[in-house]
């Protein structure tokens, strides 16, 4: 696709948005209320809208290779903060994907020049769970428990974030984490219990009394 096409879809969407209703855009432009945080994977294939089946100004996105949410990355950092303290959202989600080429690269023994600091992040994951992931003698379902595994350290990585822990004690926040199926389509709930992570990480992370 080019950069021509491209122009010409964006034109087919503004009219069929506006035959739908007329005022879409300025309705649009007077501002935003999601009640969503999605953080996910900047892969091609993983758009969040899309497979939420949501519409413009329904969830605050934030996009970077194997949805990380580290301590010492100011982007995702700013828009935890911007989308929980700010817009006052009422969900977080954490959505990584199977065949995950983030995933993979990282458990590779190759120099990938400014990404290895970047993965090193799902590789002290891969550390956390080394047992477990050891025992697993495919490696396709290794990447893929890896995955899952990824998208729970990371919800966990959120939760110690003063602006979530703010939220979450005065009860206006639920963190979730998912994982997208390219093979099906489908949306996996992890289940991720906010409550009892909270519990488990307060003692040494908590940010307040």
């Amino acid at each position: 696709m080019n950069v021509e096409q491209i122009l010409k879809n964006n034109e087919k969407w503004v009219q069929e948005r506006l035959k739908q209703s007329p005022s879409y855009f300025k309705k649009l432009a007077k501002g935003q209320a999601p009640s969503c945080l999605y953080i996910g994977c900047s892969d091609s294939r993983v758009t969040a809208e899309a497979l939420m089946g949501v519409q413009p100004g329904e969830i605050f996105v934030h996009r970077n290779i194997a949805n990380l949410a580290p301590n010492n990355d100011l982007s995702a950092l700013s828009v935890i903060n911007y989308a929980v303290s700010i817009l006052k959202v009422k969900h977080v989600v954490v959505c990584g994907h199977y065949q995950c080429g983030g995933i993979k690269a990282a458990m590779q023994a190759n120099d990938l020049g400014i990404l290895n600091p970047w993965l090193r992040n799902i590789r002290d994951v891969y550390r956390l769970h080394q047992e477990e992931l050891n025992a697993i003698q495919s490696e396709a379902k290794r990447y893929d428990r890896l995955v899952e595994l990824n998208v729970i350290e990371q919800c966990v990585n959120v939760a110690k974030t003063i602006d979530v822990q703010q939220a979450y004690l005065e009860k206006r926040i639920q963190l979730h984490g998912w994982v997208f199926d390219i093979k099906t389509g489908k949306l996996i709930d992890l289940n991720v219990n906010l409550p009892k992570i909270t519990k488990q990480i307060r003692e040494i992370y908590k940010l307040f009394s």
